[in-house]
């Protein structure tokens, strides 16, 4: 086997792990390929006879390629807005010639939708040092060079980013674990297309609250009823797989990101074991405004 068939193969038996490590850098199975072909570059032009781990010294060029990535991101973060279709159904349109929507839809759902969401809210530096330590088990002596800190500074940073990672639930664990169950139970049914599964934990009274940004017209909605709000529900049977329970302000509610991008989330009211009332929230400045956090 020649030399450049040699670098080809030993690059290969760390792809998949350089590319696990792009995305949940970038939450872009796009960008992370961009990221895992520019290491290989990289890899091309370097000697590297004399690196022992090498596939230490790839995740190191992959996770600079990464932090240029995303540094580059927050100096046009002004325009990720417009970037992005206004209604989660449109999300895919147009993506084909560059990703497969299906295979970007099981990798983020691999991952889990909520860390994704909470991941884009980190600075890229906080983002680098949670990924690489907390995910991947990279030392802060480590990672410190690739942001030009202390490993006390890194250190500090990942912690951050833990606690924005894990949130503080606002209510008690067993009270929690019982609104988990009902709202998990509630995506189980909608995505299962479950009608009487799901009218059964609405309360006959239920009131939904929709504003004006989730659509199909731009005014808010309100919606009574167990069999209305199901039925509305079921509707919506297609955009529940890219729905996961998450920590909406300290409690348990479901967060909608297709592609791992936040277009909606649904706040529960629960009393006695049923859903009273769903918030469903989708303008962007009231998105901004909700603490979001993945549940453990």
């Amino acid at each position: 086997m020649d030399e450049g068939s040699l670098l080809t193969e030993r690059f290969e038996e760390h792809r998949s792990h350089l590319r696990a490590v792009s995305y949940r850098m970038l939450g872009s199975l796009t960008e992370a390929d961009d990221a895992v072909q520019e290491a290989w570059l990289r890899l091309r032009r370097a000697d590297v006879s004399e690196v022992e781990n090498l596939g230490g010294w790839l995740t190191t060029v992959v996770s600079r390629v990464c932090l240029n990535m995303l540094r580059s991101r927050e100096t046009r973060r002004e325009d990720s807005l417009d970037a992005y279709p206004a209604h989660p159904a449109d999300l895919a349109v147009g993506r084909e010639d560059t990703v497969d929507p299906e295979q970007e839809a099981v990798m983020a759902d691999s991952v889990g939708l909520a860390l994704l969401v909470v991941l884009d809210t980190l600075t890229p530096a906080e983002r680098l040092a949670f990924v690489l330590h907390d995910l991947f088990a990279v030392s802060f002596d480590e990672i410190a060079p690739l942001l030009g800190k202390s490993s006390a500074a890194t250190r500090q940073l990942a912690s951050r980013a833990r606690r924005r990672v894990k949130g503080a639930p606002l209510v008690a664990e067993a009270d929690l674990a019982r609104r988990r169950r009902v709202v998990e139970a509630f995506l189980a049914a909608t995505r299962g297309g479950h009608f009487d599964d799901l009218v059964s934990l609405l309360h006959p009274d239920v009131v939904l609250r929709a504003d004006k940004a989730v659509g199909p017209t731009p005014r808010p909605l309100v919606v009574t009823g167990a069999v209305t709000v199901a039925t509305g529900a079921m509707a919506a049977m297609q955009r529940a797989r890219a729905t996961q329970p998450a920590l909406v302000d300290g409690t348990v509610g479901l967060a909608m990101a297709p592609l791992g991008r936040l277009f909606l989330v649904l706040r529960f009211t629960i009393e006695d074991g049923l859903i009273t009332g769903i918030d469903v929230v989708a303008e962007p400045e009231r998105l901004a405004g909700l603490e979001l956090a993945v549940l453990d």
